[in-house]
């Protein structure tokens, strides 16, 4: 028994030092640049709540800011009345009926003579917006997992009133952030032809900083704090986290693994974390079990399922992801969501779904302990592949690399509905190859057959987003949730439907199949304008011909003849 201990201690030693020569190696690695937000305040506050909590706050505040106490208690008040500066304190009675905005550009609207006006503009001064907000009402205005910048709503919390007034003085002066995001919207699911498909970045964004445009989305990037999950939830990649990048981030991961196991470690497991749960961390790392390696990311929630295969790939054994008790909401089930679609994947060739799991980052355990009772999962020989910021194409080369090593390989395996993984399943007999569903598909996973009529699929192109089946006038599509492992297999294009084509009997032009030729006669042979041989041979032409022959008719039967094809 103690040979086993003294064994197992040896290993972890020899893990610590790997882990620490690696550590040390990536430490000057950094992440792209990306482009900054700038927010400008000139100190305009506006406060609201009870007057019993807000004036003396708003005396407390009126040195460093302009203060405005806005009171939409008093039933009586009809219209916007104006106290004047009291103390210091403009104090405006009046129903308060939107407040939007962030840090610089908060829009308060109330109600003045039956309609909606701006706050700000009816006060004067040439102001359009307060640059801050204390609200002190219950509830509060705004209602978001993560309030805009510049919005304080510490409720009946005193300690976090007090922290509000210590912070909003220095709230004045120009600030700048990180882009988080970037948006390709030509392969965006979101939309298309006016019917909607994927929302999954807008259910997943704590801020409520995406809104849907039609057939696109766009992101608010003043009221987006960077919390990743637009990113993780995305079947596509057309959102993608920019800070920093997938690829410095998975550059890093390939990097560390890579040190560690020349230094002869064995068995490493990686363990993302932000900075917040940063100081949950023990603060000697050297406490941590030697094969767990911390990875500080600017946001958990931006870590999604194509980093997590990529980093079992790169021979990380688990994945540990350290998330705060506070989290988002949002964040956690989107993180809890693609966790399951991610065990699918892994257990569908004997994988262990455990490979990628929560840790809680504990207010009253030690995460010391939690971190000392994981058991490892057993080593997968590291892929060379290089890293980049294309995540369709992250997740493929990752499960590529998972397949070749697998415990129980099989070229097919079902997923969870919700996946983005799958294929779609065409009913033959309702299809009529109008191709309507691949207009509408923004990945090009269906693709007509150019000369012949034949309906197209490639299968890893396809995300599941739904917009072919809402678009199919026969509701002859389905989906199917599945992953293909085999690389043949997923490569191969297949022919989902084809007909004969149909020939215009004037110019003997292919212009639709035989079987929507077929069906149409079906439809229109008792309708009263095509009882004539004349009328029933125009609805075999094709769309220029059929015009020529109405133009010669009204002509007086003008030009040649059109002989039968």
């Amino acid at each position: 028994m103690s040979s086993i201990v003294e064994n197992s201690s040896a290993v972890q030693s020899g893990n610590a030092r790997a882990r620490s020569l690696a550590l040390e190696k990536v430490r000057s690695l950094g992440a792209t640049a990306t482009s900054p937000v700038d927010y400008h305040s000139a100190g305009r506050l506006l406060i609201l709540g009870d007057a019993s909590r807000a004036v003396p706050l708003a005396k407390r505040l009126r040195e460093s800011l302009q203060c405005t106490y806005l009171n939409s208690h008093e039933p009586e008040a009809e219209g916007v009345i104006v106290h004047g500066d009291a103390d210091g304190i403009r104090v405006v009675v009046a129903d308060l009926t939107g407040l939007d905005g962030y840090l610089g550009a908060f829009t308060a609207t109330v109600r003045e003579r039956e309609q909606e006006a701006n706050l700000a503009q009816l006060l004067g001064a040439g102001d359009e917006y307060f640059d801050l907000v204390l609200d002190l009402g219950m509830p509060p205005r705004v209602d978001r997992e993560i309030l805009p910048p510049g919005y304080f709503a510490p409720g009946e919390d005193e300690a976090a009133v007090t922290r509000a007034v210590e912070d909003l003085p220095g709230l004045i002066g120009e600030f700048e952030k990180p882009k988080y995001f970037q948006y390709n919207p030509d392969i965006c699911a979101h939309g298309a032809s006016g019917m909607e498909a994927c929302s999954r970045c807008l259910d997943a964004c704590p801020t409520e900083a995406i809104a849907s445009v039609g057939d696109r989305v766009a992101v608010d990037p003043y009221l987006c704090q960077g919390g990743g999950s637009c990113a993780t939830v995305c079947p596509s990649g057309a959102m993608s986290f920019t800070y920093p990048a997938v690829r410095d981030l998975l550059e890093k991961v390939r990097a560390v693994s890579r040190h560690f196991h020349e230094a002869g470690g064995r068995d490493p497991v990686i363990l993302f974390h932000d900075p917040t749960t940063a100081r949950s961390l023990p603060d000697d790392v050297g406490r941590v079990p030697g094969h767990i390696i911390p990875i500080e990311v600017e946001e958990i929630g931006a870590v999604g399922i194509d980093a997590w295969l990529a980093s079992l790939a790169y021979g990380f054994c688990q994945v540990l992801l350290l998330v705060p008790p506070a989290i988002p909401p949002r964040i956690r089930h989107a993180l809890q969501e693609q966790m399951l679609y991610a065990g699918a994947v892994l257990e569908g060739i004997g994988y262990s779904a455990n490979r990628i799991r929560l840790v809680e980052s504990p207010v009253d355990k030690d995460l010391l302990a939690q971190l000392q009772s994981l058991t490892p999962e057993p080593g997968i020989q590291p892929a060379s592949f290089a890293p980049m910021d294309e995540k369709r194409t992250i997740l493929r080369l990752a499960i590529d690399h998972l397949y070749r090593h697998a415990p129980a390989p099989v070229s097919v395996a079902p997923v969870p509905a919700g996946a983005s993984f799958g294929e779609i399943l065409v009913d033959q007999d309702a299809c009529t190859l109008c191709m309507a569903c691949v207009g509408v598909c923004p990945t090009m996973a269906l693709s007509d057959g150019h000369d012949v009529p034949q309906l197209r699929f490639d299968e890893w192109n396809c995300v599941q987003c739904g917009l072919c089946e809402s678009a199919c006038p026969e509701e002859a599509i389905t989906r199917n949730p599945r992953f293909i492992y085999d690389p043949e297999l997923r490569r191969r294009t297949r022919v989902l439907n084809e007909d004969e084509p149909f020939f215009c009997v004037s110019c003997g032009k292919p212009f639709a199949t035989r079987s929507v030729m077929d069906k149409m006669a079906k439809k229109l042979k008792d309708h009263y304008m095509f009882q004539t041989l004349e009328a029933k041979r125009r609805m075999r032409m094709c769309e220029d011909c059929r015009v020529r022959d109405l133009f010669r008719k009204e002509a007086g039967g003008a030009g040649p003849k059109l002989g039968a094809h």
